[in-house]
């Protein structure tokens, strides 16, 4: 029996290798996402290219397969250059290219991002690597170092430019772009296409061709309820909230961090798995809030809209506007968090009456009216807050001790005795490793882990507070 021919949106109609084939069918890709489907088949063809597309919508899958068609791996020099506005997107990015990079060995990819010592780097780059994914300001640096070198580069990946210019990238990106070799391809890919976009493209592309995916965020995918507070309910509102609604995750944005220290606070008072995300915050601790909501061991992250630019957490149930935005842009950025790709959401803002201005403009640039809900309608029935499922494990070792997520999955189900279902997900930064597991079984894990080995030698851990 002959398999089913191809559809136009699966990737076997694309001009891919079989490995690479083999590998998207691995990784649970059997159909390309809309922004996929329309930019790949330019992309490939060689075009520079023009995408507006938000986080959650598959973009790095679109932008990470064409510059892996332009990569030769037995040539070992940069030869694709990816720019993020922020280090967690950077992160996310290097990790998803490398799952997309396994049908081709030895691919080394680099992530290069201010907040990180530049020792490390340095010496990464002196062993040379195939891609780099960093920060424009990091970037920059290595370049007038000479750490850098983009004699080889073929590929440009602007990725969330929008969110770059908004954070005064301009002028780094402009003089990177400059030393990158005239003969590449660019990529550009962003979720709102202003002026400035505009202008940016026309200085650094050459002839590209647009794709465009009109997708609201306001539409069926997330559903927006307003509710009216006063301002000293405002923080209580947002428990009542969790406890009726009951998100697995949620990501609560306030427009000031002091307004994030005083809900974690509240929250935590609660009995709500809670941590905050600012600008005040170290990059060591940032990391870690970020691996502990990514792996479902915190249900509620409370950040500010600058601390969260560029983060794509799966799963993500709920956004609450604990105050509401000045900014249109801002208000579609932050709901669009939630309801990635095929999922729905929650979008819950609360307004007082000194915010009905700033509804009003929301919705006028949006094209919407508010649906707004009485809080009285909130009743959590006496239950107890939503614990998240899984707490994390901190092990003294990462990628500078060749720690490999199957190195602690093997001393956990091998070794231990754990089925491999019930561990979460393993994170390996550069000199620690995070990993998921269940909260009720948290502890003993740890005992038994402290006791045990990987790959040969005894560990240190601790449990990490939530």
């Amino acid at each position: 029996m002959n398999p089913p021919a191809p559809t136009e949106t699966d990737f076997a109609t694309l001009p891919l290798p079989p490995a690479t084939l083999r590998n998207l069918a691995q990784l649970g890709y059997s159909t390309m996402t809309p922004i996929q489907a329309a930019s790949l088949p330019l992309s490939l063809a060689g075009h520079d290219l023009i995408a507006m597309a938000r986080t959650g919508s598959g973009k790095t899958c679109a932008f990470g397969l064409a510059l892996l068609a332009n990569l030769n791996p037995r040539r070992f020099a940069v030869q694709a250059l990816v720019l993020c506005p922020t280090r967690e997107l950077a992160e996310q990015v290097t990790q998803e290219l490398r799952r997309l990079a396994r049908a081709e060995e030895h691919i080394k990819i680099l992530t290069l991002c201010g907040g990180a010592t530049l020792r490390p780097q340095l010496a990464s780059l002196e062993h040379g690597a195939h891609i780099v994914v960093g920060t424009p300001g990091r970037i920059l640096d290595h370049l007038e170092r000479g750490s850098l070198l983009l004699d080889a580069l073929n590929t440009l990946v602007l990725d969330e430019a929008d969110r770059m210019l908004d954070m005064g990238f301009h002028d780094d990106i402009a003089t990177v772009a400059g030393q990158c070799p005239a003969q590449r391809q660019t990529l550009l890919f962003s979720a709102t296409y202003p002026d400035n976009v505009r202008k940016l493209a026309a200085a650094f592309m050459r002839e590209p061709k647009e794709v465009t995916l009109r997708q609201a965020h306001t539409g069926d995918k997330i559903r927006q309820r307003f509710y009216e507070v006063a301002e000293d309910q405002r923080l209580l509102a947002v428990g009542r909230l969790l406890n009726h609604h009951r998100p697995l995750g949620t990501l609560a944005f306030c427009n000031t961090k002091q307004r994030c220290r005083e809900l974690v606070q509240l929250l935590r008072a609660q009995g709500f798995a809670a941590l905050e995300l600012h600008g005040d915050l170290e990059q060591r601790d940032r990391d870690q809030v970020l691996v502990q909501f990514a792996n479902h061991s915190i249900s509620v992250l409370v950040a500010t809209d600058i601390a969260a630019r560029g983060l794509d957490i799966a799963g993500l149930e709920a956004v609450v506007n604990v105050d509401v935005t000045p900014d249109p842009d801002t208000h579609t950025h932050r709901i669009g968090r939630t309801a990635r790709v095929d999922e729905s959401g929650w979008a819950f803002s609360l307004a007082s009456m000194d915010e009905m201005g700033r509804v009003g403009q929301i919705e006028q640039a949006l094209g919407f009216a508010s649906e707004w809900h009485p809080l009285d309608e909130l009743h959590d029935a006496g239950a107890e807050p939503m614990r998240a499922p899984m707490r994390t494990l901190q092990i003294l070792g990462g990628r500078k001790e060749k720690m490999r997520p199957g190195d602690v999955l093997g001393a956990l189900t091998k070794d231990l005795g754990y089925p491999a279902a019930a561990i979460g997900k393993i994170n390996v930064n550069a000199f620690s490793t995070y990993v998921a597991v269940p909260r009720d079984i948290a502890a003993e894990v740890q005992r038994r882990l402290a006791g045990a080995k990987i790959k040969g030698r005894s560990v240190k851990l601790r449990l990490l507070p939530d």
